[in-house]
């Protein structure tokens, strides 16, 4: 089940955005509501319940397993992919609704924005932002063989952020993924970092998310 944050005007945007290990839907809806707008359409999916191997096999909200991490430790790739559908799902419902792909953000904060990554590079839709908080993109390795192509697919707006103190998933690995989207060939990645922040979030940042979604979206 999602939570929804639903438009009070004519709707003529989405933002699907995905929680982190551990986390429902309900807590980043509480935080996109400070800021939501009337015309978009927010969307927060809960991830299945699953054991997690780096948690000692705990079962918990998770889109995927995570093995180890260490930039080098085997990666649940079955679980990424089927993640990945499920969000595919999602944006389906919307474009059937009458939203298009170029009028979707998908996004997620950890886990939840390395599956909205992933999504963003393996599927034909060019989507209207990819929102990457404290993040990385996942099966690194696999790009850009499995890039698929679409339409001003490289002009994809990308907004990364992350805190420099993160202890759970290193800033490094953001670094990484900047550089490798840009090898790629997307063109507009912006990529911010905040300093004393976290494996977290903090007003500056959720400004800077306001502000992408506004600039692009604004009605």
């Amino acid at each position: 089940m999602s939570v929804v944050l639903k438009p009070t005007v004519k709707h003529t945007a989405s933002v699907i955005f995905l929680h982190g290990l551990g986390d429902t839907g309900h807590g980043w809806s509480s935080v996109f509501a400070e800021f939501k707008r009337p015309h978009i359409k927010y969307i927060f999916p809960t991830a299945p319940i699953r054991p997690v191997t780096l948690n000692g096999g705990f079962e918990m909200n998770a889109w995927f397993d995570i093995l180890g991490l260490r930039p080098d430790a085997t990666q649940d790739e079955d679980g990424i992919q089927k993640s990945s559908q499920l969000l595919l799902n999602l944006v389906d419902e919307e474009m059937k609704n009458g939203i298009p792909s170029d009028r979707i953000f998908i996004g997620g904060f950890s886990q939840g924005g390395a599956t909205a990554l992933y999504t963003a590079m393996t599927s034909t839709h060019r989507f209207a932002g990819i929102i990457a908080l404290s993040t990385w993109l996942p099966l690194h390795h696999r790009f850009p063989a499995h890039l698929k192509q679409c339409e001003n697919k490289f002009s994809t707006p990308i907004i990364q952020c992350h805190g420099d103190i993160d202890p759970m998933v290193p800033l490094q690995w953001s670094d990484m993924t900047v550089k490798l989207l840009k090898t790629i060939g997307f063109t507009d990645v912006n990529f911010k970092t905040y300093r004393g922040m976290s494996h977290s979030s903090s007003p500056e940042e959720l400004d800077d998310v306001r502000e992408f979604i506004n600039k692009i979206a604004p009605n």
